[in-house]
């Protein structure tokens, strides 16, 4: 089982980094548009999304955001830490195949409040960013160590 472990707020300091990389799969589509309820044809329907000026298939923009609320969650700060809020601004779409790299960076320190801005920009295997913004976080006060809780298997069965 794989342990997550936070940077303290007593630890963060201006300029701390992390990062997390993924790669947008079929089946990460699928799920997310299950989950959100988001059907819009350009994210599902290949043949409509041809038509679009993606020229094919995009994912959900906030299928990269979600991905910005991993790495704050088992990253930085890390477990104990509270996602206080987001600006976003989407650049480029993503799609099935792309690989993703969220880079987070402790941009401001607010010690009286004990939170933090964190730059949040998500690159993609061109080095392009597809996303960019900034995130409030309260990080946790001490060290927290855990273990990542175990997620059930998911398998997908296409709709008849």
């Amino acid at each position: 089982m794989r342990k997550l472990e936070n940077i303290p707020f007593e630890a963060l300091t201006i300029g701390t980094k992390a990062s997390l990389t993924r790669t947008l799969t079929e089946e990460d589509l699928l799920l997310f548009a299950k989950v959100s309820g988001d059907t819009n044809p350009v994210h599902l329907d290949e043949a409509f999304a041809a038509t679009t000026q993606f020229e094919g298939r995009i994912a959900h923009g906030m299928w990269t955001a979600s991905l910005i609320s991993c790495a704050l969650a088992t990253k930085l700060p890390g477990p104990g830490g509270i996602y206080l809020g987001q600006e976003l601004k989407f650049m480029r779409p993503v799609k099935v195949g792309d690989t993703v790299t969220v880079e987070l960076e402790i941009l401001e320190i607010n010690e009286q409040r004990k939170r933090a801005t964190v730059a949040t920009n998500v690159i993609n295997q061109n080095g392009k960013t597809v996303v960019k913004g900034k995130a409030e976080i309260m990080p946790s006060c001490g060290k927290v160590v855990v273990d990542e809780y175990p997620l059930p298997e998911v398998v997908l069965k296409r709709a008849e």
